[in-house]
């Protein structure tokens, strides 16, 4: 009769362990399987301090939680304490429960930086404190951070009021979700773009929430992306660039960090730190802020942003855009220059040396005097399509020069050809077309005169047909039992591989590079490059040769669908060396791909299999009288067919515009089941996986659950000695309706999350309470003999005694009772564990409810000292309705409810609220608690009517 919570099906219990196993592999793939973190830290060279700058009282009133800082140390903090500013405002925004203090890394060295120039330029860094705020869970305070910050603009803009150039805009760095909130401020009626010229975000989910918790979460990010859609043409003179951490940022993943497409493409850039010149490197959520090689980037790119004439930053987006492009996506290894001079006089007293061989190297250590080797391009025209030479002396002088003017010997004037440069982390390199300059004479190579300093340069003539090769991708069910393999015997500096069928976010490979030379001479480290043509997410490894190196290779931004463009294995190798490339499809990664682009939709098919559990329930009430174990009802019930095809056919319908128009005509919301198709996160029967994995999960967390209820009601037993079964509870008593008044008066003006988990600890404590009376009475019934008249003498006797005798599980001791008892008893022992198997089952639905409620839980409790009520509140609404209905539920019992009239309807509606659930809750969590209240509201009217 009981399943007891030890004793599962063997063969559904390895069938779901395994579900649940592979849940757990991809969730370790995404928190643990990542490079290191090879972000240095950024130190303070002196003491930080946060100058508190005063607020209107108007705004202080209105926004009492949050606060406005100026950062500084040393003298820079002792001369603005008046806060009498000269410098270029920049605002940092902290993001998710993120602190003020956050903007020391970038202040310190924008100060650093402000020194070496003898502070002929410098910025004034502010901080604005929002209380550490969860607003990446709870969406309620987002629209009022979003004001504060306007506040704050128009009082940082009156600091330099009466100063000689005085600043009209500010630049604005925000982290994590205060991006979004910088990104917001064109929502206000009264904002002015003009205030803003840079917008800079850092990991910040741009496309939408990471979990969307409440509607008001969602709403902001529907209102922000539609409102940067609306004013493109407004916005084209802001300049915006988002940087993503990589795989090391399990919190945001760097798909929902790049901007919609749509959006004003000229002046905004999408860049993934493992791509950024000079950083190279994934950040994880935090590191992000404050990783050395990323903040030197940002401020370099500040200073370069700078107008001479404004002793601002520049006006012109162009400028802006020029400049962010030469820090963060391709740097030519020289200092920015805004107009650089594309001929130089090549003089000085200098040897000049030409080389005529396709294929040449030098070695340079303490050289006195200055070189000048020259490369005839007229014999190399034919034979070679491309030139690519390359340098280990990373400084940011012209080092390679196109001859357009030269005598017999010597070239007077060349074009420099160092702006395109390609910085890599151990060399810079140039690769040219030869036929792209049809005008150069000679390429030049200008060695300077070095002392002490040793390094090597390179070059060679080559045909890029000879250097790229192709290689198919494994296929993504091939588990990693095939390989793909191709050896590349040519020996050169560079070589292309391309990764063919390769632009799926569920494909994930292990690239396995094994190298070879043919000499044992000390090289410099081999340069691995995997580069991604359609977004700015290129990753690079670096190898000692001869060695053996494994890569991994997975996507962030699917390929777009009119894109042709290919990924690419750069190989920057030594010429003496020979390469075998093999890749396998990693199984284990693409669960990673599956748990990180759809992890966050778990909950919502957890919901759909427990419901379609708690349907099977309510049918066995029908069919057989009695209710059915949640586990075995799961198991029974929990069918993909018995969902996936209505939503499968649902999605196609509303690809044709008939329905479309009847479905818009009903103002019916869109299916969050399509949503990821038209982001590009489509997965083969991703679905199907993750109602899988949805059944495997509530299965096994169905079992922990009992065995936690089990070891409750053991406590219980042990410390208050229960009585015997209770008679039947009135539904409706004068205590259930003073407590449901409590609770609503709680919600109303407190926190409805709060009130939601008082009443569900009020029915997990009545469960507990329920269960340990029933296995009392089972354990008394069990020691009874089977005479009716001795069996009413032992009932009473051991009554007294039934705390001190041990169960060995309900089933057993169920199954004991029926033979022993007489029939009444044993009916009403029936009916009472019914009751109970289904309060378990709406306990495992509410369980998931009051988890989605705690952040705005917690947000109230962080700012309780501000305010009493939390408004606005995202589960009020919930709480009234879930405080009413289990108000009747947790003294309802399945006699009643067996005799209702609404029971066949109660018990058929949790399978299309299981299919609605799946349909229209993924990318909407919210929506989640309405369609369990839904059948929870039925169960109830079934206790009354």
């Amino acid at each position: 009769m009981w399943l007891e919570a030890g004793k599962v099906p063997g063969a559904a219990a390895v069938f779901y362990g395994a579900l649940a196993a592979l849940v757990l592999l991809g969730v370790r793939d995404v928190l643990f399987q990542y490079e290191e973190n090879r972000c240095s830290m950024t130190y303070m060279f002196e003491y930080p301090e946060y100058l508190k700058v005063k607020l209107p009282r108007k705004v202080s009133r209105r926004y009492p939680a949050y606060e406005l800082y100026l950062y500084g140390e040393g003298s820079y903090a002792e001369e603005n304490r008046n806060l009498l500013l000269t410098g270029i405002p920049v605002l940092f925004l902290p993001g998710n429960a993120g602190s003020y203090k956050q903007v020391r890394s970038l202040g310190s060295i924008a100060l650093r930086k402000a020194e070496d120039a003898d502070f002929k330029y410098h910025f004034d860094v502010f901080s604005v404190n929002f209380n550490e705020e969860l607003v990446a869970l709870y969406g309620g305070s987002l629209q009022r951070q979003t004001r504060f910050v306007h506040e704050c603009i128009k009082v940082i803009l009156k600091l330099y009021k009466g100063q000689g150039f005085a600043p009209r805009s500010v630049a604005i760095v925000g982290h994590s979700m205060g991006g979004l909130v910088a990104r917001a401020l064109l929502t206000l009626k009264n904002f002015k773009v003009e205030l803003l010229n840079v917008l800079l975000t850092q990991a910040t989910p741009h496309i939408a929430p990471v979990m969307p918790l409440d509607r008001y979460l969602t709403d902001f990010y529907r209102a922000v992306n539609q409102k940067w859609i609306q004013k493109a043409k407004e916005i084209k003179n802001l300049t915006t660039l988002s940087v993503a951490g990589g795989f090391r940022d399990y919190q945001v993943r760097s798909g929902l960090a790049f901007l919609p497409r749509t959006s004003h493409q000229s002046s905004a850039l999408c860049v993934v730190t493992s791509a950024i010149p000079r950083v190279w490197a994934s950040t994880d959520h935090l590191s992000i802020v404050w990783c050395k090689e990323l903040v030197l980037a940002t401020i370099r790119a500040f200073f370069d942003l700078i107008d001479e004439n404004t002793k601002q930053i520049t006006e012109d987006p162009q400028k802006r855009m020029l400049v962010l492009n030469h820090h963060f996506l391709r740097h030519p290894a020289k200092l920015y220059e805004e107009s650089p001079e594309s001929v130089a006089e090549l003089t000085g007293e200098v040897n000049w040396i030409q080389i005529k061989t396709p294929k040449w190297s030098y070695t340079v250590y303490n050289e006195s005097d200055g070189k000048y080797f020259t490369f005839p391009l007229s014999g190399h025209r034919k034979p070679y399509s491309h030139v690519y030479c390359q340098s280990s002396m990373l400084d940011t002088n012209s080092w390679i020069y196109g001859c357009i003017n030269s005598s017999s010997s010597v070239c007077l004037r060349g074009v420099d050809l160092s702006w395109k440069t390609e910085l890599l982390p151990t060399v810079k390199t140039v690769t040219l077309k030869l036929q792209d300059y049809p005008s150069l004479s000679h390429l030049v190579l200008h060695i300077p005169a070095v002392n002490g300093n040793k390094f090597t340069l390179d070059c060679e003539f080559f045909n890029e047909a000879s250097r790229t090769v192709q290689l198919p991708v494994t296929h993504l069910f091939s588990f990693g039992l095939s390989s793909s393999k191709i050896v590349l015997n040519s020996t050169g500096l560079i070589h292309k591989v391309q990764l063919q069928h390769f632009g799926q976010i569920y494909q994930a490979f292990n690239i396995l590079i094994e190298s070879s030379c043919q000499s044992l001479k000390e090289r410099k480290p081999t340069v691995y490059q995997l580069h991604i043509p359609w977004s700015y997410e290129d990753s690079f490894t670096l190898s000692q040769v001869p060695s053996s190196t494994e890569i991994s290779a997975k996507l962030h931004i699917a390929q777009p669908q009119n894109d042709t463009a290919v990924p690419l294995l750069n190989i920057y190798s030594s010429s003496d060396c020979q390469y075998e490339v093999t890749v396998k499809t990693s199984f284990l990664q693409v669960l990673g791909q599956v748990i990180r682009f759809h992890g966050g939709t778990l909950p919502v098919y957890i919901i759909s299999n427990i419901l379609l559990a708690y349907g099977r329930q309510l049918r066995s009430l029908i069919s057989t009288g009695h209710c059915t174990d949640f586990v075995p009802a799961l198991t029974k019930a929990a069918r993909p067919y018995k969902v996936e095809p209505i939503v499968n056919i649902v999605k196609f319908l509303l690809g044709l515009n008939w329905f479309k128009g009847i479905w818009d005509i009903l103002s019916l919301p869109e299916l969050d089941a399509v949503t990821p198709n038209n982001q590009n996160l489509w997965f083969p029967f991703v679905s199907l996986i993750l109602f899988m994995f949805g059944t495997g999960i509530a299965y096994w967390g169905s079992i922990l659950f009992s065995s936690s209820l089990k070891i409750s009601s053991s406590l219980h037993v042990a410390l208050t000695r229960p009585s015997r079964l209770p008679s039947d509870p009135s539904l409706i008593t004068r205590r259930t309706v003073c407590v449901a008044v409590c609770m609503f008066f709680l919600s109303w003006t407190t926190c409805g999350a709060l009130a939601i988990l008082m009443t569900y600890a009020h029915y997990a404590f009545k469960v507990i309470k329920l269960h340990s009376n029933v296995r009392t009475e089972l354990s008394v019934l069990d020691t009874c003999p089977k005479n009716s008249e001795q069996s009413s003498a032992c009932s009473k006797r051991e009554t007294e005694e039934s705390c001190a005798s041990s169960s060995d599980g309900l089933s057993e001791a169920a199954a004991a009772a029926t033979s022993s008892s007489s029939p009444k008893g044993s009916t009403a022992i029936d009916s009472v564990v019914d009751s109970l198997k289904m309060h378990i089952t709406i306990l495992n639905l509410l369980t998931l409810i009051v988890l989605l409620s705690c952040p705005s839980l917690i947000y109230w409790l962080k700012n309780l000292r501000y305010q009493i009520k939390l408004d606005p509140d995202p589960c009020r609404s919930t709480a009234f309705m879930l405080t009413a209905i289990l108000g009747i539920l947790m003294n309802a019992s399945t006699a009643k409810v067996k005799t209702s009239k609404l029971l066949k309807i109660a018990a058929h509606l949790p399978l299309p609220l299981s299919v609605a659930t799946v349909v229209f809750a993924p990318m909407h969590l919210d929506r989640m608690p309405y369609f369990v209240i839904i059948p929870l509201f039925l169960h109830a009217l079934c206790c009354i009517v």
